[in-house]
């Protein structure tokens, strides 16, 4: 993990966001729209940076597999 600040910050907000997710699908609550509210400018600005970092986490895979390789 060359970037390890980058690294920690898109995995808490991923890991965030998963967390939210399974709140909505086991218990019906959105946490971020019930901090927030409902698709407000700053909602849809969490949601934005929650599947940025999921597509950043994205390239861990090939990292993983390039650092087994060596």
């Amino acid at each position: 993990m060359r970037n390890n600040a980058l690294s920690y910050t898109a995995l808490t907000l991923a890991i965030i966001g998963a967390v939210n997710w399974g709140l909505v699908g086991f218990f019906n609550f959105n946490l971020v729209s019930f901090i927030f509210g409902s698709m407000t400018w700053i909602t849809r600005i969490v949601y934005a940076l929650v599947g940025i970092c999921g597509l950043y986490l994205l390239t861990f895979y090939g990292r993983s597999e390039a650092e087994t390789e060596k």
